[in-house]
């Protein structure tokens, strides 16, 4: 297999990162495989300690039974909001994985995109990650990019790391943020002890979120949220940072409230890019979805009652 590190996954050790890949081998047989020279990175083998860097190639024989490596096309809802040869734009639902891991290698956008697009896909970051330049959280919906080829995918990769796309996204935090319009600029890191956490921190990546109210509910804020940088967790790290998570945003320290969600109102509804290869500017929206839209008119009752 092979996977190139992109922006969302750099910064973290080498064996931390094929843990998270590898749910259920332990760690102490994926640092041995790596040791033994099974998993190269740049063509070099590393300590099971190394930091991965942006751009690093890893290079690795299945560490896993082979079957459970297979991903398998799945005839799943996928929603296009646009397309043409070269790429696509789908609206992912809250709940699902934007590609397989070794314990779920089912129901997640891949599965779905393979039965859509076959081989048209790119496959730079292997099998499990078919057609994926960027990710969002299970919990977290709306509009993500994907590559039908090398060449694009590498484009459109490219593009992110330069910052040459907009994206905004759609959330509710808990409580009254008190600023109409906030810029947050806190450098974000992995969690030192919690690897599957992120945090600000001093030694982190610069991190810059624009944020604007978009209406006040008192116990709860609608907001729109600018990502200048991507880094995992963004959002979610730097309004818990402010003391207003995102609204059922466990994970973050928001805890469960009045009006129950799978996890995280967040989405991902604004999307701005040069197409591929043209000078075409693609500017695409879409609406609130069903649990961002439940959220709201549950707080929007209770101003008005």
């Amino acid at each position: 297999m092979l996977i190139i590190i992109d922006e969302n996954t750099d910064e973290i050790r080498l064996d931390i990162y094929l843990s998270q890949l590898y749910v259920d081998i332990s760690r102490s047989k994926i640092q041995a495989s790596i040791k033994s020279g099974k998993v190269l990175v740049n063509g070099e083998i590393k300590k099971p300690s190394y930091i991965l860097k942006f751009g690093d190639r890893i290079e690795f024989e299945n560490l896993a039974p082979v079957e459970i490596l297979k991903v398998e096309p799945e005839n799943l809802p996928l929603e296009i909001v646009w397309e043409d040869e070269n790429m696509a734009v789908v609206n992912k639902p809250s709940g699902m994985l934007t590609h397989p891991t070794t314990l779920e290698n089912s129901n997640t956008l891949v599965n779905a995109l393979l039965y859509k697009y076959g081989e048209n896909l790119s496959d730079i970051n292997g099998e499990f990650r078919r057609g994926i330049i960027h990710r969002l959280d299970r919990n977290t919906s709306g509009l993500l990019m994907i590559a039908k080829n090398n060449q694009t995918h590498e484009y459109l990769a490219q593009m992110i790391k330069n910052h040459d796309l907009t994206k905004k996204y759609r959330a509710v935090l808990k409580g009254d943020y008190q600023k109409d319009e906030d810029i947050i600029e806190e450098a974000i890191g992995r969690h030192k002890t919690q690897p599957h956490k992120m945090t600000v921190t001093p030694d982190g990546k610069p991190s810059k979120t624009i944020l604007k109210v978009l209406e006040r509910f008192g116990e709860a804020t609608y907001v729109e949220l600018t990502l200048v940088t991507g880094r995992t967790h963004q959002i979610r790290v730097h309004t818990s940072y402010k003391k207003h998570p995102v609204y059922n945003d466990t994970l973050y320290g928001a805890g469960m409230g009045k009006i129950k969600t799978d996890e995280q109102v967040l989405q991902s509804y604004y999307l701005k890019f040069a197409k591929p290869d043209s000078s075409q500017i693609i500017e695409l929206e879409i609406e609130p979805d069903e649990k961002l839209s439940k959220v709201l008119k549950f707080f929007r009752n209770r101003r008005i009652n």
